[in-house]
Parts: structure tokens; sequence; C-alpha cells
């Protein structure tokens, strides 16, 4: 045998086969989303979303009080209005009695040292369920939407939000978002994190059930990218980029580890997060539930599957879970 064939010598021992890899998971790397509803007492079980709920302001204490204490170091808040009044523009998204905005000084108050991303997104506050504002024949007005999007991005930071992270999709949002948060002074304040790569994905139907986002007609393929569009993909990192993203995101994660890896390239100097969607985590679940492997073990495999790939932080429903697997 040719000595360039022997591999097997370089992780031969647990020890040295950790060594194989470029980077390792660590509890800062999990981002958790989580539901906040306009019910403040609120503690609903999601059934598509194994152990997952929608949660009120009252109940975040008991919350994520054992999380921080193991370790969560960052959430991603997504409201989930149940008691307003919807309109065109998606305006209970920043009302500041609504759940995003309450959930942000609550957990600012009660948890000083913990990062706060909020989604911003108007698909949960729309009476029509898309993501932005529409002319009268129900396509997508640009301009006034991603104006509006602005407006509740500043909203969010300036009730406190570390970060936040436009989902809708709508061309140009980043730049306008980025120039609203300086005339604001806040662009120093508050990161700007862009789903850039963000696709019409069959692996969203659990969250739309936990949000309530389903679009009241048609769908969201003319402004999610399609999933075979790996040079749009290309494109739209390399324009949030440009407009000032402060953070790259592929959405979702593991159907799509060639666009993470091809961001890692196009943005090496920023950091790259990748959003382990709520289709993934429940096939996990539906794979593990019927033996057809260990939970724990996949859930393993497919974070360290994007890790590999390039991502640094992971939007992920095993967050409660990592932080006490990653205490062993």
């Amino acid at each position: 045998m040719d000595i360039s064939s022997i591999l097997q010598g370089g992780y031969q021992h647990p020890l040295s086969r950790s060594w194989q890899g470029r980077r390792e998971l660590t509890k800062s790397m999990f981002m958790y989303p989580i539901f906040i509803t306009d019910d403040p007492d609120a503690s609903v079980v999601i059934s598509s979303l194994p152990g997952q709920r929608r949660w009120g302001v009252n109940q975040l204490e008991s919350f994520l009080g054992p999380l921080v204490k193991k370790g969560l170091k960052s959430v991603i808040l997504f409201g989930v209005p149940l008691n307003c009044e919807k309109d065109g523009r998606g305006t209970p998204a920043d009302d500041t009695s609504g759940p995003v905005i309450q959930a942000i000084k609550k957990i600012r108050l009660l948890f000083p040292s913990l990062y706060i991303a909020c989604d911003v997104c108007l698909c949960e506050y729309t009476s029509h369920g898309h993501c932005g504002l529409l002319h009268a024949d129900g396509t997508i007005n640009t301009k006034p939407s991603i104006l509006r999007l602005a407006e509740v991005s500043v909203s969010y930071a300036k009730a406190g939000a570390h970060c936040v992270a436009p989902s809708d999709m709508m061309d140009g949002r980043i730049k306008a978002i980025k120039q609203a948060l300086i005339d604001a002074e806040l662009a120093s304040k508050c990161t700007l994190m862009s789903y850039s790569a963000k696709f019409a994905s069959a692996l969203y139907g659990p969250f739309r059930d936990a949000a309530g986002s389903a679009p009241s007609f048609g769908d969201r393929k003319c402004y999610q990218l399609p999933p075979t569009a790996k040079g749009l993909a290309r494109r739209a990192i390399q324009r949030d980029m440009a407009e000032g993203a402060d953070i790259i995101m592929v959405k979702p994660a593991l159907p799509y580890l060639d666009i993470i890896s091809d961001a890692a390239q196009l943005a090496p100097d920023h950091p790259l997060a990748c959003y382990q969607v709520s289709g993934e985590f429940a096939m996990v679940h539906a794979g593990a539930a019927a033996g057809v492997y260990d939970l724990k073990t996949m859930a393993f495999e497919t974070t360290e599957s994007m890790v590999r790939a390039g991502a640094t932080l992971i939007l992920s429903y095993f967050t409660p879970d990592f932080l006490d697997w990653l205490e062993v």
C-alpha cells in the first residue's frame, strides 16, 4: 500500500478525530427562535413543532431563566398576534403594546446579557398574509414595502433589540433599513442580519402553523428564491453585503449546504448564519420517532454539516437540547 493511501492513522483516537474538524459546535453558535403571542399568559403547545410553544410575555422569566443558566446566549423573536386588527400595511408589527416590543423590553429587564434578535416581516401582521404591501392586483408593491419594513426595524431597535433580521425578501430592503438605522442614530447599536438567500421551500409548514403566517391567497414564489436558483442566491448575497448587511443568512439550511458554502466564499469577512427551519427540525424528530436513527446523533450530524459548510451561527429549535448536550 502506498504511503499516501493511509488516512485512518489520523483519526484512530477520539481526540484525534475531533481535531479533523475546522470548527466545533459551541453553545454560543446557537440562536433560539421563539414565538411570542399577544396573550401575556400564554403557553400554548405547537403540535407540529415538537417541544415548542407560543409564549406570552409573563411566561418569559420561567421559560428562559433555566436556559440562560445553561448557557443560552441569543434568541430571535417572532410575533404571533392573535387579538389585533390586521390591515394591508401590517400596522400591528410595531405596536408598542404588541408582543415583540413588549418581549424585547421584558427580556432586556430580566436577562440583560441575553442577545435579542427580532425577525422583521409583515406576513404575521397583514390581512393578506404576504410579506409586503400589495398593488391592487395583488402583486408586491416594493417601495412602500421596504419603507414599512424600515419603520418596523427602527421601532424594534429603539425598543432595545440588539439585532433586526428582515426575512421578507423584498428587493432593496437591506439598504432601506440600514439607511433608516443610520438616520435614527442606531446603526452602530443594532446589527442588521439579512435573510439573504431565503428559498421558497416546502419546509416552512410547521412555522406557518406556529406563527399563523400563511398567505390568504397565492404563494411567495415571486419574492422568495426558487430552490434551483444557485446563481440568484449568490447575487442576493452579494447585493445584501453591498447594501450594508452585518450578517448573511441562508434559509433553509440542510438542503442548501452548497449555498452556505458559497456564502462563506463570497462573504468571508461576515458572520454567516443559517436557519435550521421548522420542517428540518420536525423531520429529524419524525425519523427518530420512527426508529430510523437516534435523535441526538442526527441532530449533531445535521448541525455539524452546517458548520462544515461554513456557518458560524445556527438558528435552531434544537437550541435547548444542545445546551444540555454540549455540557458533556
